[in-house]
Order: structure tokens, then sequence, then C-alpha cells
């Protein structure tokens, strides 16, 4: 697993994924060539996804793409829950870079500690609220946490719904990611080389 360098609102910018890009492209290449069957940018920006498939031969996902597409399995409306403003426009794009903006909405969860209240328990009663409402008011189906770093909280959010309606699948970021991953490892495939070719110049001095 390799984790974003950037933390908190830079990572969720255009900005601070681009200054994270060739660090965490370093950690792949380091991953992979250390053995690792496969690797998981564990962040739900997925910075640097389709340029990693470029330069290693083992599968590479992000952290938000398959649970997005677990998520259109168990519901048409997909709620895409964040605490950041500058992440809006970053997970409005992911989508629609997979063909999918038509199910899927971001959710702006007012929180005025953002991800800092994870611990204390002030975001999970943000995110508790805020999903509660984009169901009763027809937004989503099923929700998704847009923190691999949160993803913890998705069975907190899960069980506060069902204790107050119908229920409403949350999904976890970082188990999707890795149940996918570790499927196409068994699957025995990795990033096509039509749509990925390899990079011409190996990543060893990143």
């Amino acid at each position: 697993m390799v984790a974003a360098a950037a933390p908190g609102e830079m990572s969720a910018s255009r900005y601070g994924l681009a200054v994270a890009g060739l660090a965490l492209l370093a950690e792949v290449v380091r991953a992979a060539r250390s053995g690792s069957d496969g690797v998981l940018i564990d962040c739900a920006a997925e910075p640097v996804v389709h340029a990693a498939r470029e330069v290693v031969d083992v599968p590479v996902v992000g952290g938000l793409v398959p649970a997005l597409h677990v998520a259109m399995s168990l519901g048409p409306r997909v709620g895409l829950l964040t605490t950041l403003p500058s992440a809006a426009s970053v997970f409005r794009q992911l989508p629609a870079q997979e063909g999918v903006s038509g199910r899927c909405r971001v959710v702006m969860v007012p929180s005025p500690g953002g991800e800092s209240g994870f611990e204390g328990g002030a975001l999970v009663r943000a995110l508790c609220a805020g999903a509660e409402q984009a169901v009763a008011s027809g937004e989503a189906d099923v929700l998704v946490l847009s923190c691999t770093g949160i993803s913890g909280a998705a069975r907190a959010v899960q069980d506060y719904l069902a204790g107050r309606g119908p229920f409403v699948p949350v999904v976890d970021l970082t188990g999707a990611a890795l149940m996918l991953l570790e499927s196409m490892v068994r699957l025995g495939v990795r990033p096509s080389r039509t749509a990925y070719s390899p990079a011409v110049a190996a990543p060893g001095g990143l």
C-alpha cells in the first residue's frame, strides 16, 4: 500500500496531488521491484494511478474507483460524502473519467473541524447527518466516504442509517480497493499495454 504524501486539504487539491506525484511514483516502483504482487495508492483522489500503470507490471488501483463500482452494484444513485471544499471538483472529475458521473453525486458535509475531527467523533457525527440528509432527499441510495483515512467510519455511518430507516449501504473505500486488487492478483491480470504503454524512461531515479 502506498500512501499519498500530501495530507489534508493539500492532498485533496490538484496542486497537492501534483506535488505528491513523483514521490508516489517512486514508491510504486520501489514496491513492485521489492516483489509486491500489486499496489494500492491509498488516496481517494487517485493520484498518479494511470501513470503508475505505465511504469510497473503489477495491478495498480486507487482509493475511490473500486468503491464506486461496488456502490453502483448496490443501488442506482451513489452519494460521495466529502467535508473538504477543495476536493469537490476532484471528486466530480473522477466519476466523469470513469463514465459514471450520471450516477454519482458529490455531497458536501459541513464539518468545522474538517477531517481532524474524526478521532473525537465530531466528523463521524457530521458524516451521519450528511448521509441521512442525502438519503432523505433522494440524492443517494448508496454512500461512499471520500477519504481513505476515514474509511473506518463507514460502518458507523451505515449502522446509524440502519437505525433510522431502510438499509442503505456505506462502502468502505480501503476494503473495496484491497478486495479488487487481490482479485486482480488472483486472476493473473495487470495493466493492458495497449492502454498503458511502458514509460520511455524507467522511474528509478524519481
